[in-house]
């Protein structure tokens, strides 16, 4: 999957995204399983809407993407707020998420906004989860959260999606691999030109797919997490087959 061009729009269409509830989830985590971290990973920190915010409360971030796009934007945003940042730090490295390595453990591994349904595979999502058990301090915590099912049939079923604003407009249709929990996104992303009157358009297609909440429990443990807990939708209630995001806690 390539950001490249979507990348510097990233932030106009995700700006409805709920990131202040994924900010206040990560820090009631902390709280409910006593830990104080220092360090922190975010995986998959795409243009560092979470990462930015946590350096902002002093923590030392690290962003890992796959897109160099995604992560110009970040290092352009970081800049921004750096008057803001109060004793935090981010350093921004380009690698994949299966196979990222540091080069010393952290405190904390995040992965938000469904960046693991991205791995389309389930020996991916095992890589992933062993690397990250790797790069984590003894007690750490990964803290994750994916779309179900249940959402990715929602999706199928809401689909065509259009979004037409003075700036921006798109179109999104979707198709779902049934059998395989899996859904191909298309968008023709129209973007105006500043101070023009033209517009610039942008295709992209996005895979995600959809994993048994169950079978990516028993995987954390397999790969060596000692505790897994599981909650629904940015609240601390068991998932159910109406969640529709759902969170992991694992320990190590």
């Amino acid at each position: 999957m390539s950001y490249e061009k979507f990348a510097y729009t990233y932030d106009r269409l995700m700006n409805s995204m709920p990131y202040e509830d994924w900010l206040r989830f990560v820090k009631e985590s902390f709280d409910r399983f006593g830990l104080k971290p220092t360090t922190i990973v975010d995986l998959g920190c795409g243009t560092g809407n979470l990462t930015i915010p946590l350096a902002m409360e002093g923590y030392q971030l690290t962003g890992i993407d796959l897109s160099e796009d995604m992560l110009a934007v970040a290092e352009q945003k970081t800049g921004e707020h750096k008057s803001r940042l109060r004793g935090g730090a981010i350093h921004w490295v380009q690698q994949d998420l299966r196979e990222w390595d540091l080069g010393e453990q952290v405190d904390v591994a995040l992965s938000i906004c469904d960046s693991l349904n991205y791995l389309l595979e389930e020996e991916e999502i095992v890589d992933a989860f062993r690397q990250t058990f790797e790069g984590l301090k003894t007690g750490g915590l990964f803290l994750f959260d994916v779309h179900t099912p249940e959402q990715l049939f929602a999706y199928a079923d809401s689909q065509p999606f259009f979004l037409n604003e003075d700036d921006v407009a798109y179109i999104w249709t979707s198709e779902l691999d049934e059998e395989r929990v899996q859904i191909e996104h298309e968008l023709t992303i129209f973007v105006k030109d500043s101070g023009m009157n033209t517009f610039r358009r942008i295709d992209e297609t996005h895979q995600q797919r959809a994993y048994s909440l169950q079978w990516l429990k028993e995987m954390l443990l397999t790969v060596g997490f000692t505790e897994v807990h599981m909650a629904a939708d940015f609240t601390w209630e068991q998932p159910t087959p109406m969640t529709e995001r759902a969170f992991f806690i694992a320990k190590k």
